[in-house]
C-alpha cells in the first residue's frame, strides 16, 4: 500500500513514541545503579576481624535504608589510613568506620595520628562485643597457658607473637597478657590478623591472640593449638576453651566492642536514623545469627548509650597502654 504523507508522518510519530517507551523501560536499572552508595570502611586488611561484623549486617542495613552499601578495606599504618579517610569524609552518614576498642590506642601511645579519635568522630551504633583466643603453633613444646608461661620465663624473647599491627587490639591483648604473666615474648606486627595467624600456622611465629570472630577456621586446623579465651566466662559457642582465669592467670580478661562511627559533623537526625536501622537489623535474623556464630554478642544501644561506652573505653585503653608500657616500635 502506498503511504501518503499523512500516513508516513503518523507512522514516524508512532515509531518515536515506541522508541521513547523502550528507553524509559531501561531507566529502572540505570536509576538502581546510580542510587546513593554508602560505604563501611574497614581500616585493616580484607578477611580480618573488623570485616566480619560488617559483612554480617551491611546487606540488611542497605535494604532497610533503601540504598546501596559496600565494604572497603583501606589497610596500613595500624589502621590510621582507613580511619583518617572517614574522619575527613563528608558529614552525610554515607561513609562509616568499622571501629573497635583499639580506635583509641594510637592517641594513647602518644603518636601523632592523622585524626583525633574523639573530636573527629560521632558514634553511630554499637554492633556487639567479643573476646579473644590465644593460639599457638601445634609444634611448640607447651600445651596450656601455664606451660607457655613457664617456657617463656626460662627463654625470654625466644618466642615471638604476631598481631594485626602496632596498637591493634590483638597487639594490646597479647602485650597485656605478657605483662600480667611476667614474661617477655617478641612482637612481630603484620598488616592484619589473618596474616599473623597464617604465620603461626606455618610455624614462622609461635603465638597470636585472635578475636573470637572467625576463630573457628583456626581451631579446626591441626597445625594450631588453642590455649585459652580472654572472656570472663567460657564462650557459649566454644565451651571447650578454658578461660585464662581457669588456666591459672587469675582475673585476666580482655574484651572489645565493634561499632560504627561517622565523621564528627554528621547531623544528629542522620545518626539517629542509622542507629535505629542498625539496632533493628542486628536484633533480627539473619544478622543476629551471623554475629553470634562469629563470637560477637549483638548490642542494642541508643546514641547516648554508645557514646558513654565510647568515652569510657577511651579512658580504659589509655590506662591499659600505660600499664603494659606499650610504645610505638
Amino acid at each position: 500500500m502506498q503511504q501518503t504523507p499523512l500516513l508516513r508522518d503518523h507512522l514516524l510519530e508512532r515509531r518515536d513514541v515506541i522508541t521513547s517507551i523502550l528507553a524509559l523501560a531501561c531507566l529502572p536499572s540505570f536509576a538502581q545503579s546510580n542510587k546513593t552508595i554508602g560505604k563501611i570502611v574497614v581500616p585493616f586488611a580484607p578477611g580480618g576481624a573488623r570485616e566480619l561484623p560488617a559483612r554480617a549486617m551491611y546487606q540488611e542495613m542497605a535494604k532497610e535504608l533503601g540504598e546501596n552499601w559496600i565494604i572497603e578495606s583501606h589497610q596500613g599504618a595500624g589502621g590510621a589510613i582507613g580511619t583518617s579517610l572517614v574522619a575527613n569524609s563528608a558529614p552525610d552518614g554515607k561513609t562509616l568506620l568499622m571501629a573497635a576498642s583499639s580506635h583509641f590506642v594510637t592517641a594513647a601511645l602518644g603518636a601523632k595520628p592523622f585524626y583525633d579519635p574523639i573530636k573527629d568522630f560521632a558514634p553511630v551504633a554499637n554492633i556487639g562485643s567479643q573476646s579473644y583466643v590465644l593460639l599457638t603453633n601445634a609444634q611448640t613444646p607447651f600445651t596450656n597457658v601455664g606451660e607457655l608461661i613457664q617456657y617463656a620465663k626460662k627463654h625470654p624473647n625466644e618466642l615471638n607473637y604476631g598481631s594485626a599491627g602496632i596498637g591493634s587490639s590483638t597487639h594490646l591483648a597479647m602485650a597485656y597478657f605478657c605483662k600480667t604473666a611476667g614474661i617477655e615474648i617478641m612482637h612481630v606486627p603484620y598488616k592484619g590478623t589473618q596474616e599473623a595467624a597464617n604465620d603461626v600456622l606455618a610455624g614462622r611465629a609461635q603465638a597470636v591472640i585472635v578475636p573470637t570472630a572467625g576463630v573457628g577456621v583456626y581451631i579446626a586446623d591441626p597445625r594450631i593449638r588453642t590455649l585459652a579465651i580472654t572472656a570472663k566466662k567460657r564462650s557459649i559457642l566454644r565451651p571447650q576453651i578454658l578461660t585464662f582465669h581457669e588456666s591459672g592467670l587469675k582475673d585476666f580478661f580482655f574484651e572489645s566492642w565493634f561499632g560504627l562511627l561517622a565523621s564528627a559533623a554528621t547531623p544528629k537526625p542522620i545518626l539517629e536514623r542509622l542507629n535505629a536501622v542498625i539496632n533493628k537489623v542486628i536484633a533480627m535474623e539473619p544478622a543476629k545469627s551471623r554475629l553470634l556464630n562469629q563470637g560477637i554478642e549483638p548490642a542494642n544501644m541508643t546514641l547516648e548509650e554508645f557514646n558513654h561506652v565510647f568515652m569510657a573505653d577511651k579512658e580504659l585503653m589509655t590506662k591499659l597502654v600505660k600499664l603494659v608500657g606499650l610504645t610505638r616500635e
